[in-house]
């Protein structure tokens, strides 16, 4: 079904990375959402006040705040596809973000009415109607399926596109299916055993459900605005990619900026030899930077660091040094190495690159450093910059 609507309503549907498409794919994902989220609702409405149950009731208005969350994130797709202009030069893609986010907080705010609600019954209870028990039945089920189907929907179509909004759809629509059957259970062992609180229980595991799929959204979507750090994949690509020319030496300080799906910058310094041809590095540089755009479409700005890598002494002090700080963490790294040598001090002078999970402070570090180079050989004097990476 996923494919044949995709062929149906995406127009050169693998050019994922034109935002033309991008947007054929968020309204085509909407406007099934609302459809099928507005039947749902019409369902288990006109079930829940015939059978005066809550938790189906409170079900359906879960499928309401859904069909508002669909129609909230056709805007976010049609803001996003929006291009670059002077005010935002980078695009507007982050608003799919921002969506995200209203999306959470509808949902916790429903979530949060039917936990009162719930409450209230369950002090309160009254017996729900055991008539059209069939029709109950088969009418939950379906919205389970329905559900189900939504969310592997949105979630195929999240990974084709990068697309949070779509992530948190697709998280939502199977919470949403998991809560639809716990209502189903209840129903059931209402009929069985005639346990007039059930209800108001199964109407208590809902919400719970709905308040934590709306807190998993926030956090998600809050770590996204916030800025996080690169995946690992792509960590690895742009590393791979570098380390395929034999001029590049190194990689450090490397910073990933997303600025929403399908528009990230990098920047990053590349180690070269210091005595090599300056416009050949320099080429090789722009080589690096169009294939990173190309292959990973990564806007990079790369820093050209030139290097000592004929100089034995230097040699010999970089790989004494790099050892000297291996030994405190096996994590920590040394880069943009330099020295001067004097008669009677040594200045080595370096940047370390260190984990955030280290848990020693930058001076402290630093201290450290300095005073196991100083057993090897008094006369050294550090001058030390630490990145946490």
């Amino acid at each position: 079904m996923t494919a044949l609507l995709c062929r149906l309503f995406v127009k050169n549907r693998k050019n994922t990375s034109d935002p033309a498409v991008r947007r054929a794919y968020g309204t085509m994902a909407s406007i099934v959402g609302i459809v099928v989220n507005l039947i749902l609702f019409t369902g288990k409405l006109a079930i829940g006040t015939l059978a005066g149950a809550i938790s189906i009731t409170a079900d359906a208005f879960n499928n309401l705040s859904d069909a508002g969350s669909q129609i909230i994130s056709l805007v976010s797709f049609r803001m996003a596809s929006k291009p670059a202009d002077r005010d935002h030069p980078f695009g507007h893609a982050r608003i799919e973000y921002v969506a995200s986010m209203i999306v959470s907080f509808l949902v916790l705010t429903v979530g949060f009415e039917l936990l009162t609600g719930s409450i209230d019954k369950l002090i309160h209870p009254a017996s729900p109607s055991r008539d059209n028990v069939t029709v109950t039945v088969c009418v939950l089920g379906a919205a389970i399926l329905g559900k189900l189907w939504l969310g592997i929907f949105n979630r195929s179509l999240a990974k084709k596109i990068d697309s949070s909004v779509m992530r948190a759809t697709a998280a939502d629509s199977l919470s949403d299916a998991l809560s639809t059957a716990a209502v189903l259970v209840g129903m059931i062992i209402y009929i069985i055993f005639e346990w007039v609180w059930v209800d108001a229980v199964m109407g208590l595991i809902v919400s719970l459900l709905i308040l934590w799929a709306g807190i998993k959204i926030l956090n998600e979507t809050k770590n996204s605005i916030l800025g996080e750090r690169p995946s690992d994949e792509i960590v690895t690509s742009i590393r791979d990619v570098v380390s395929s020319y034999p001029d590049a030496l190194g990689i450090h300080d490397m910073v990933v900026h997303n600025y929403g799906p399908g528009r990230t910058i990098a920047s990053l310094h590349v180690e070269v030899d210091g005595k090599g041809d300056l416009f050949a590095l320099h080429d090789t540089i722009d080589n690096i930077e169009k294939q990173l755009v190309r292959e990973l479409g990564i806007e990079a700005t790369i820093h050209m660091d030139p290097i000592v890598t004929n100089d034995v002494q230097v040699q010999k002090l970089r790989t004494l040094t790099a050892e000297a700080v291996g030994g405190i963490d096996e994590r920590l790294h040394i880069h943009d190495f330099r020295c001067v040598i004097g008669q009677t001090h040594t200045n080595l002078i370096f940047d370390i690159a260190a984990p955030y999970e280290l848990k020693i402070s930058n001076s402290e570090l630093c201290d450290a450093v300095d005073a196991a180079l100083k057993r090897l050989d008094a006369r050294f004097n550090t001058v030390i910059t630490v990145d946490r990476e």
